[in-house]
């Protein structure tokens, strides 16, 4: 099995290559977002952590969870409160992770795993991925899909944007770039060859 951690800026246009992956190559992905959000409810460990970090915060919902937008506000303005928080999920994630890929492994039936996040890199996936994959896009274009997909200004969009890795970085850390400035067709037919040169 060959497990492949996939990255690349904001609105690089993973997710169109994320479905496809798991539509038409049978293969298992995974979101590091949406793990995070899992571990993050209540009655978990991360979650009881978390309440006890924040607990003179206003970040709860009536049912018990945390209200993202209110905690997203906190940690945003509050750069020691978000490193604390990332310092209880991203091991977490981490290590579940890791439980899934074993699991897979031992299972023996799956020839592919894909694991999304934006901090592949930063959090040291290279250490149980066999491959990092970068999916690059053009600043330009991807400011457009940006404002016209989420509304975001230029100003939001330049936050972000220097928030993130340099391409320079990306290019060095990844061991396959695939070039999503084209049509998507384009972007698939790079996936399916790198599939075939890796007999999946």
């Amino acid at each position: 099995m060959l497990f492949v951690g996939i990255t690349g800026g904001v609105g690089a246009g993973k997710s169109e290559i994320l479905n496809y992956l798991g539509r038409h190559h049978g293969t298992r992905v995974m979101l590091a977002d949406e793990i995070a959000h899992e571990l993050m409810e209540p009655g978990t460990e991360c979650f009881e952590k978390l309440a006890e970090l924040f607990r003179n915060e206003d970040i709860f919902q009536k049912d018990g969870h945390f209200d993202r937008k209110k905690l997203a506000s906190v940690i945003f303005a509050d750069e020691e409160k978000r490193n604390l928080l990332n310092g209880i999920v991203h091991p977490a994630v981490k290590e579940y992770v890791c439980e899934q890929v074993q699991a897979e492994r031992e299972g023996g039936v799956r020839k592919l795993l894909v694991l999304e996040a934006a901090l592949l890199i930063e959090e040291h996936y290279d250490e149980i991925c066999d491959e990092l994959w970068y999916i690059y896009t053009d600043r330009e274009i991807r400011r457009e899909r940006l404002k016209i997909s989420r509304g975001y200004s230029d100003t939001k969009i330049d936050q972000i944007f220097d928030s993130q890795l340099s391409e320079d970085e990306y290019r060095k850390n990844c061991q396959l770039v695939i070039n999503n400035d084209g049509r998507i067709e384009q972007t698939l037919a790079q996936i399916d060859k790198a599939l075939r040169e890796r007999h999946i």
